[in-house]
């Protein structure tokens, strides 16, 4: 699959940009190597390196080998533009991959559309500009969709619920998460249902309780986060220690944490970006065919 998404961009970059005579295909990468972000954003760089060794091992793409360049933007928008410059400019790329949090997107798109050169985004959400009707040259590799997220979401709160949805909301404070759970606000409306709150979390929070209370005190039946993992998990720990036990739903944005396994029982959260709500894969599952147990994580009893 990453063979064909590969040789496909490089297509794209051969038309894009004027014929040379290079041995081999340059391809930068900035991503969040280091800081907070790294636990995200670095292990699909380190997969990448893994895979380029063994494509270049087996001959390359189309007799070429990739000759990848990494740079460390720590999830910083300003040194993610300042690497794409450098990637674009000085080693005269032919892709440019990003993997790093949604505030390095567009100073990095700018880059590459200035200079007219692919840009592949891998290892978290797909933005608008890849989506239809898609810019040239922009492309994603990831399963999380802005926009089809929440609409999938809210449907399954609207054919799940058993009575009038009153909804609170969770992002992180990051252009994407905050962007789609706006959207998401707004949608709801259009689906009959009621926003009572929405909060939107810092990254570097120490204490999530705060903004639990403010949810809890808003009294929704339904709560739904799309956000990074961490973020969705400790919002919910933190509504579960204030006694709050309505349904929690949420569409996973980055990797389960250890942490997973303990609070999937209790929560709405599950392993692969389908929703499902506390309710159905707690409460219900027993009596749940085998597809609707596999989307929410349950394996089949013994």
């Amino acid at each position: 699959m990453l063979r064909r998404t590969l040789m496909g961009v490089l297509a794209a970059a051969a038309i894009a940009l004027p014929a040379g005579a290079q041995d081999s295909y340059v391809v930068g990468v900035t991503g969040a190597l280091t800081g907070p972000p790294a636990g995200t954003n670095a292990p699909p760089i380190e997969g990448l390196r893994l895979y380029v060794d063994r494509l270049n091992a087996a001959g390359g793409i189309n007799g070429k080998k990739i000759q990848l360049t990494v740079l460390d933007d720590q999830g910083e928008p300003s040194k993610a533009a300042a690497n794409a410059k450098r990637l674009l400019t000085q080693d005269n790329v032919s892709l440019l991959i990003l993997s790093s949090l949604s505030s390095t997107f567009a100073p990095v798109i700018g880059e590459t559309k200035r200079a007219n050169v692919p840009l592949m985004l891998m290892g978290a959400v797909c933005p608008k500009e890849v989506y239809p009707p898609a810019e040239a040259l922009q492309f994603c590799t990831t399963a999380y969709a802005g926009g089809y997220d929440s609409r999938a979401t809210l449907a399954f709160i609207k054919e799940t619920a058993k009575e009038p949805v009153r909804i609170g909301f969770v992002a992180m404070a990051i252009p994407l998460s905050r962007g789609e759970i706006d959207y998401a606000e707004g949608q709801s409306k259009t689906e009959g249902m009621t926003p009572v709150d929405k909060e939107v979390i810092p990254p570097p929070t120490a204490d999530y309780t705060p903004f639990a209370t403010k949810l809890k005190d808003a009294n929704p039946n339904w709560i739904f986060s799309w956000a990074p993992w961490v973020t969705q998990v400790k919002t919910f720990e933190a509504l579960r220690r204030l006694g709050w036990q309505a349904d929690y739903i949420t569409w996973p944005t980055s990797r389960p944490r250890p942490n997973w396994r303990a609070s999937r029982t209790a929560s709405s959260t599950s392993s692969a970006p389908t929703p499902c709500s506390r309710t159905t894969c707690r409460s219900t599952r027993k009596s749940w065919n085998k597809p609707r147990r596999a989307m929410c994580g349950i394996r089949p009893s013994r």
